[in-house]
């Protein structure tokens, strides 16, 4: 089996939250997890604080990724039938986006 690493970009939930919307994004996401099974190597975490550095040691603008998780697959297509119910892709305006690498033994 190999790693896939699910790099998450789009609007951060928001802030303003209700308890109850927050706690229905809790429930619909542990739902998923809980679909993955032992699929799910590390549910991951949101970003926080971020900053950007060139190669050349000037500072660039950080790009739009709000968070992680780690799965483990077969392969690239297994690991994109598991973002399946994934909460975060549950809307419909296109904004957001959840990119898969595989994770290379070095």
């Amino acid at each position: 089996m190999a790693k896939f690493m699910y790099l998450y970009r789009g609007p951060a939930p928001a802030a303003d939250a209700t308890p109850e919307q927050s706690a229905a994004r809790t429930a619909t996401f542990g739902a998923w997890m809980e679909n993955v099974g032992s699929g799910l190597v590390d549910v991951g975490s949101p970003f926080g604080a971020a900053a950007a550095l060139r190669d050349d040691g000037t500072e660039a603008a950080p790009g739009e990724l709000i968070g992680y998780t780690i799965v483990e697959a077969t392969d690239l297509a297994s690991a994109k039938t598991l973002t399946e119910g994934l909460p975060f892709l549950s809307g419909t305006a296109g904004e957001c986006v959840v990119e898969i690498f595989e994770l290379l033994t070095m």
